[in-house]
């Protein structure tokens, strides 16, 4: 048993920003390797433009995100493409959000509902001051050029 053993330690220090309570900067990177498994039609589709839901086989509930089985009978649902117009159900202005909207802070974060379908899409409005959003709004789907099998890849503007 060494009683003297120490971790290894570096020169590097932490900057503090505040005292009480204690605010410092703390920089956390990594990378995951991420299955979306059953999902992974939906971010195929949008890498070609395209908008999938799913639709019951049994009840024909269709839903605008996807789900493997019915949340109202349980059967199994199919994909099912979904229009890229519809209309904003209700909205939200973001004045907070993760690294990735901090450049488009204020957003604009709308429930989309579509003719036909029985659920609702959740999305960005973009083209659009935040105070111009308005419930009832036109708007059709576009599509970032370069996927990135993200969620964000399909945006919303006014038609």
């Amino acid at each position: 048993m060494n009683r003297n053993a120490k971790l290894p330690e570096t020169e590097e220090g932490t900057i503090l920003f505040n005292t009480d309570p204690i605010v410092i900067r703390h920089h956390y990177e990594i990378d995951y390797i991420h299955s979306y498994a059953q999902d992974s039609p939906f971010f195929a589709g949008l890498a070609k433009k395209k908008l999938l839901g799913s639709k019951c086989e049994a009840c024909g509930h269709i839903y605008a995100t996807p789900r493997g089985h019915c949340m109202e009978c349980g059967a199994a649902t199919r994909w099912f493409e979904l229009p890229q117009r519809g209309r904003v159900h209700t909205f939200t202005t973001c004045h907070f959000g993760s690294e990735a909207f901090l450049k488009e802070t204020p957003f604009t974060l709308i429930l989309v509902e579509f003719d036909g379908v029985d659920t609702l899409f959740m999305s960005r409005l973009i083209g659009v001051e935040p105070d111009e959003a308005r419930i009832g709004m036109p708007v059709r789907a576009r599509f970032v050029r370069n996927c990135k099998f993200r969620p964000t890849d399909v945006y919303f503007v006014p038609e």
